[in-house]
């Protein structure tokens, strides 16, 4: 698979990411969409894949829109849900966290989401 996210989204999709803070979580599609690129969530997935263990950045907290981590079938769920534990992240019995709590948006850049209407 190729990344075919157009120029510059790597780059945003990497300074949103050294962002989130300890403890705190953002989806793939969240992250693409503050990155500029709405409906971007599989290629936001494919850059933070591209770091292949090489990096510093807190690749762990983001997750995807149920809550959970989507990185199992690459080999790395455990890895990314022991990490996100050690940083106070608490999953249920299905491996999801409680996104109304854990979810981050960074200030100024859009307001939370508005509550669920059901």
């Amino acid at each position: 698979m190729t990344d075919s996210a157009p120029p510059g989204f790597r780059e945003r999709v990497l300074t949103l990411v050294a962002r989130i803070p300890e403890g705190r979580v953002m989806t793939y599609g969240q992250l693409a969409l503050l990155a500029g690129q709405p409906g971007a969530a599989r290629q936001a997935g494919f850059v933070l894949n591209s770091l292949a263990g090489g990096s510093d950045l807190p690749w762990q907290r983001v997750i995807n829109a149920q809550g959970q981590v989507s990185t199992h079938k690459a080999g790395f769920g455990d890895m990314q849900e022991n990490l996100l534990r050690t940083e106070g992240v608490v999953f249920d019995a299905q491996g999801r966290c409680d996104l109304s709590r854990l979810q981050w948006w960074p200030d100024g850049d859009r307001a939370a989401p508005p509550p669920p209407l059901l």
